[in-house]
């Protein structure tokens, strides 16, 4: 499985971005797509998650209601949409896939397969 991120970029506070994560190789319905951040001198955190099928999405609280995940079917690929950014969003932005269960799914460390970060700047 190989995963390619993209979308990164610089906007001020309350701007929009969208991340992608194309997807190529044999993945699972039941696997997960998650997206994960990592700041300077922090752990990489969860952000959201997708279930492969579709069914199932899960947000990190600080950022539900502003960031929506979808898998676009045609071309395998997850989108992040990140609305209403906030510069505690900034961060280096990451994709991967695996196969967690869904109770943990938050778990990066579950997660076999990362693409590149993709840099996400949030100015105030």
């Amino acid at each position: 499985v190989q995963l390619q991120a993209c979308g990164g970029g610089s906007v001020q506070a309350g701007g929009s971005l969208r991340l992608s994560c194309a997807a190529s190789g044999r993945i699972f319905n039941n696997w997960f797509i998650g997206w994960f951040r990592q700041a300077p001198g922090k752990e990489r955190e969860f952000v959201a998650s997708i279930m492969w099928s579709g069914t199932r999405t899960d947000y990190a609280d600080s950022v539900k209601g502003r960031f929506i995940i979808s898998k676009d079917n045609t071309n395998n690929t997850v989108h992040l949409q990140m609305n209403a950014l906030k510069p505690e969003d900034t961060s280096v932005y990451y994709c991967a896939a695996g196969s967690p269960t869904w109770a943990r799914a938050r778990d990066n460390r579950l997660y076999r397969n990362w693409g590149q970060g993709t840099l996400v700047t949030v100015s105030s």
